[in-house]
């Protein structure tokens, strides 16, 4: 069996998938695999690296992994058991060392009269995410079905506990009070006048209970037959008209209830939303559409859940505004134009919340270059994956038939001295991690580098220590692409000129620019004026809508005192705030700078009341080795970034854009595949499952390994 040779383009999570998929052991080295990576580190949008004096660790932006990252998880978890580091000797030696669950989801909310913060708390779920699955399809739209109505009832149930327990009558339950009930006790609640918050809550989560159990017994007998003997024009028919009646009861108390109790309030807000879900479903037919969710993504989620009954409240909620701001759902990065795709939205909100393991968000105990990247670059090298540095892809060409990528060039940015691989990790308290700039000592001509403040990972910066161009059959059988999206019209133009289906692609996927700034602190959260747990909070008000408390870094960072605390921030930059120039990036950080400050000034507050005096943000609070000042110029000790280069901004999943997605199964090109979270992998939004599950594509594109149905929540044919 003859060795092919595979050139992978780009160091991100989908990068590093394929090859860890190509290089399994038991493929018995069928592939030679290369990785051209532009800078000194992996990662992508992903990277991170340590920053010297304290070695403290600078993010691209806020990395959480979920609890439904199936995919991502199973790879990591692999990834680790092989690497088998010491635990005697590296702090982080496991995968669940490397990972601590976190349950608590928080959003905030914009009242009459200011901003309120809401944590909920996500029980643990059995099992861990990477686990052999037991259920079936936890993944389809019945199960997903399912666990709606489950949701309903849990919903319900925490509003009747609330209830003093004389008005709930018929039963020591809520299924056993309403099967009490005649069906005409709902239509009376609803003509019945309200009278107070007692009557208002015992009388609404009775009537909501009478149709609940009806709806419930209609969708199970739906779900116990085959899927062959379903009836839609009866059975849903029936169904829908019951949750009809549930929603006129839920909308004719949230005005009421909104001013009496905001608990209860954002209860009823989620069962109207997960209502919505359920009638939409239901009536949009997806049940027996063979393309799921897709058949809804020239929908805005806020516009389909409109269509299906949701209130305006509803619409607006925390929950739903926090679904925008997660996947940075913001054109041109211009709050004011929100856009979702309903398919992919309600996908990954039912994921999310419904089928994650373990805990809701996973945090990571060091940067994700150090947790994630270190251990795969260590045992793909291992495998024998060769990692060529500093090689910055800048064109694509095809041969005379158009079908096949002929030959690939590359700017060598920088060139290793004596002709040695380039080594490119530190270690930090044992622990092997990427640093935030390249290890000069190892360039040629490195000192003269870092004095020219060279910028490895900039598009703008030009330096060029030569040009490499690798041919088909010599250096490269296939090729993979996996730079992110916004640098593919750089790189493949002949591709996309060659291709109508990539030309669509490239005009109708867009990207967004994202910002973000870490800051350490001389004080825990705690001590600031935050009374709630450790929270991973979105939804506030721009420039930067989410907040992580991070505490957890501070032991493997490297203080010559400990900071107490380590906060995260970040949102969208809106393309009007990015300078049009030669080299915006620098323009673009300091923007970054500047809204920072004014945040910290203007808007923390809400967060932390005691980290703000009368004329704004209390600068001594930062840490860091430069005390002398007491002003916002104490920022600039800390970490901050603009995410404007072509392969940082983070992919959109507009209403209308999915479709134009390419697979990396497509067959464009005979020795091309694709790899990203931008391509049309069975999870269409910008994260790290998306990339592994597209990495994953990609292997299978030119090894029929691993077998689709391994890819776990993969629904395309």
């Amino acid at each position: 069996m003859s060795t092919k040779k595979v050139c992978i383009v780009g160091g991100g999570c989908a990068a590093v998938a394929t090859a860890f998929e190509l290089t399994q052991p038991e493929r018995n080295g069928e592939f030679e695999v290369t990785i051209y990576q532009q800078g000194w580190r992996l990662g992508g949008k992903g990277a991170s690296g340590r920053a010297l004096p304290s070695q403290r660790i600078e993010e691209h932006g806020l990395h959480l992994w979920m609890g439904f990252y199936e995919n991502a998880f199973g790879m990591m978890r692999a990834c680790y058991e092989e690497l088998g580091r010491n635990p005697e000797t590296c702090p982080i030696a496991t995968w669940d060392q490397a990972f601590k669950p976190d349950n608590y989801v928080g959003v905030t909310e914009d009242l009459a009269d200011g901003w309120a913060n809401w944590m909920a708390l996500f029980p643990p779920a059995s099992g861990n995410p990477g686990d052999p699955l037991k259920t079936a399809d936890p993944f389809s739209i019945p199960a997903y079905l399912t666990r709606c109505v489950l949701l309903l009832r849990t919903l319900i149930t925490s509003v009747q506990d609330r209830v003093p327990q004389a008005e709930v009558k018929g039963g020591s339950d809520l299924v056993g009070a309403v099967a009490a009930l005649a069906r005409s006790t709902a239509r009376g609640v609803v003509a019945e006048p309200l009278k107070s918050a007692e009557r208002l809550a015992s009388y609404g989560q009775l009537a909501i209970g009478v149709v609940i159990a009806e709806a419930l017994d209609i969708l199970r007998r739906i779900f116990d037959r085959r899927p062959q003997s379903w009836r839609p024009d009866d059975d849903l028919h029936a169904a829908q008209s019951l949750l009809t009646k549930l929603s006129v009861v839920i909308h004719s108390q949230i005005e009421q209830l909104t001013a009496l109790d905001p608990e209860l309030r954002r209860v009823w807000e989620i069962a109207d939303v997960v209502l919505a879900i359920i009638r939409g479903i239901l009536r949009d037919g997806l049940i027996f559409n063979p393309r799921g969710f897709d058949a809804i993504d020239d929908l805005d989620w806020r516009e389909w859940l409109r269509l299906h009954g949701a209130s305006e409240l509803s619409v607006n909620n925390a929950f739903v505004r926090a679904s925008y701001d997660l996947l940075f759902a913001y054109e041109d990065g211009d709050i004011n134009r929100p856009r979702l795709a309903a398919g992919q939205a309600l996908r990954g909100a039912l994921r999310m919340f419904f089928t994650y393991r373990g805990a809701l968000f996973w945090k990571m105990q060091a940067g994700m270059g150090d947790i994630v990247f270190a251990p795969f670059y260590e045992v793909l090298k291992r495998r024998g994956v060769k990692f060529e540095f500093f090689h910055r892809l800048e064109d694509l060409n095809l041969d005379g038939s158009g079908k096949l990528v002929e030959q690939a060039i590359f700017n060598v940015q920088a060139k290793v001295k004596r002709g040695l691989d380039y080594e490119p990790l530190v270690n930090v308290k044992d622990l092997p991690s990427w640093p935030s700039e390249p290890d000069f000592s190892q360039l040629t001509g490195g000192d003269k580098l870092k004095k020219s403040g060279w910028d490895a990972e900039s598009r703008w910066d030009e330096h060029s220590a030569g040009t490499r161009t690798l041919k088909i059959g010599k250096d490269f059988d296939f090729l993979v692409l996996a730079v992110g999206l916004g640098e593919v019209p750089n790189v493949a133009a002949e591709l996309i000129a060659a291709s109508p289906t990539w030309r669509r692609m490239v005009e109708e996927v867009k990207t967004v620019a994202t910002q973000a700034f870490q800051i350490w602190l001389d004080k825990p959260v705690d001590e600031l004026g935050w009374s709630k747990p450790s929270p991973n909070i979105s939804g506030y008000v721009e420039p930067f809508d989410t907040w992580a408390d991070m505490p957890q870094l501070i032991a493997l960072e490297d203080w010559e005192v400990d900071p107490k605390a380590i906060a995260y921030f970040c949102s969208v930059l809106p393309d009007s705030e990015i300078p049009t120039s030669d080299n915006p990036l620098s323009s673009a950080r300091d923007r970054v700078k500047e809204n920072a400050i004014r945040f910290l000034d203007k808007d923390v507050a809400h967060f932390w009341p005691a980290a703000v005096r009368k004329d704004g943000f209390d600068w001594s609070l930062l840490s860091g080795p430069d005390k002398s000042s007491d002003g916002p110029e104490r920022l600039s000790s800390q970490f901050w970034t603009a995410n404007i280069n072509p392969t940082d901004r983070y992919i959109l999943s507009l209403p209308g854009s999915l479709k134009y997605r390419i697979s990396p199964l497509d067959q464009h090109f005979d020795n091309v595949t694709v790899a990203g979270d931008w391509t049309r992998c069975g999870h269409q939004a910008g994260c790290v499952e998306a990339a592994v599950m597209s990495g994953r594509l990609a292997a299978h594109a030119m090894s029929l390994h691993p077998p689709l149905e391994e890819i776990v929540g993969y629904d395309h044919p």
